[in-house]
């Protein structure tokens, strides 16, 4: 398995409403980012900076990737220690705030993983693999963001 990996999108500014950016209110923020032969996924900003609610915004992905990122890791620990895991939801959230410039940085991100095991006497180590996963984390290990943990583990009946 090599040691570096590349990867590569395609971004493409689709905003241009016959004056380009002459103006703030004067563009849409639409974009579409693109990666080989998947399907496209629609982006904008934020509403709050004029963007498209039904399109997806730079912090919706960021958030998403670092907890698509924790449950594939987090699956991975527990299959190689034997925990079978059923199901796993995870309704995360993270907090974001603005400067007076208009620059900003997420100040927290709470993962919170609702996960179904069948063994009963695997609770504990169930919530204890949720503490390994951001040492694994490709991309919890390159965010400066805390990222925060509220795990809760059922047992399938």
């Amino acid at each position: 398995m090599s040691d570096s990996h590349l990867y590569n999108i395609e971004l493409e500014w689709t905003g241009n409403q016959g004056t380009g950016t002459s103006a703030y209110r004067a563009y849409s923020r639409d974009h579409i980012v693109s990666v080989g032969g998947k399907p496209p996924i629609p982006g904008s900003s934020d509403p709050a900076f004029m963007g498209d609610a039904a399109r997806y915004n730079p912090e919706d992905m960021f958030l998403a990737s670092i907890a698509s990122c924790h449950m594939l890791w987090f699956l991975h620990l527990a299959s190689a220690a034997g925990i079978a895991v059923t199901a796993y939801r995870d309704d995360a959230y993270a907090v974001m705030k603005t400067n007076p410039d208009g620059s900003g940085e997420f100040t927290s991100v709470t993962l919170s993983p609702s996960v179904v095991i069948t063994n009963a006497s695997q609770v504990e180590q169930t919530k204890a693999l949720h503490g390994k996963v951001g040492g694994m984390c490709f991309i919890a290990r390159s965010v400066k963001v805390p990222i925060y943990h509220e795990v809760k583990v059922t047992v399938e009946a």
